[in-house]
């Protein structure tokens, strides 16, 4: 099953946390990918470089620039992660914040378009998102 993780720092700048223990993150960064875990992994900006794309009521996009206030929301970084079931991805994750130092994840299911159940198994995720990709405004 596969899992993405959203990393929550739980402060909004471009420094790393302060309790980090950047050796044992390359080492798990290693075991994880060789292991065939890890998919994907990267540490993201600061929110003040971001920015928001959002459709309101009457169909219009609405951009919104970075900073965004709820420092606790923000996110710092994310794995897509291939785990065995829900406690192994626990134990994943436990791991990783070990090796944080702080911070708190935030870890959803992936939908996967060949699972069962996923939009009952009749569209890809990528035709999904090109329907809705062609009624841009």
């Amino acid at each position: 099953m596969r899992y993405l993780s959203f990393y929550k720092p739980g402060f909004d700048n471009d420094a790393p946390p302060p309790n980090v223990d950047f050796a044992g993150m390359g080492a798990l960064i290693e075991e994880m990918t060789a292991t065939g875990i890890l998919i994907a992994t990267d540490g993201l900006q600061s929110s003040r470089k971001g920015l928001k794309v959002q459709v309101d009521e009457a169909g219009d996009f609405v951009v919104t620039d970075g900073p965004f206030t709820e420092t606790k929301e923000v996110i710092g970084g994310y794995a897509i992660l291939e785990a065995r079931s829900r406690e192994h991805v626990i134990e994943l994750t436990k791991r990783f914040l070990a090796v944080m130092g702080s911070g708190q994840c935030e870890v959803r299911l992936m939908a996967d378009a060949a699972s069962e159940g996923c939009l009952d198994g009749q569209i890809a995720m990528g035709e999904a998102a090109e329907g809705v990709l062609s009624q841009g405004n």
